[in-house]
């Protein structure tokens, strides 16, 4: 059974730093390309960034040069280095995994960020 959990989120102050962190079990981490999502209240979810096995890795417009994601493969972890954070970064932020070999997309619960002016 395919597990994802999000883990980092919290309350910061705009310009304040936090990463979040995904773990994943269950599934071959090494053959995966994994996302980052956010959902806003009354927001559509939008896309973050990504990361995949050989490829660069890229980043949504609004948080490019700010956030940055980055896997520990050894541990099937996926990070989001979020920096310079802004009060329109609040949202909750979601982990998607996709298993490359069958194409099946499994998604984290989520984990509040906060960021007050």
């Amino acid at each position: 059974q395919v597990q994802l959990v999000e883990s980092g989120g919290g309350l910061v102050q705009a310009g304040g730093s936090l990463r979040l962190s995904c773990t994943a079990s269950g599934v071959r981490f090494i053959a995966a390309s994994t996302h980052w999502y956010r959902q806003a209240p009354g927001n559509e979810r939008e896309w973050v960034a990504s990361a995949s096995p050989g490829r660069s890795p890229k980043y949504g417009d609004s948080v490019a040069g700010r956030f940055t994601i980055s896997r520990d493969s050894a541990k099937s972890i996926v990070f989001l280095q979020m920096n310079n954070l802004k009060p329109e970064d609040t949202a909750t932020y979601y982990c998607r995994l996709r298993d490359m070999s069958s194409g099946t997309d499994y998604w984290g619960q989520g984990t509040q960020v906060t960021v007050s002016s």
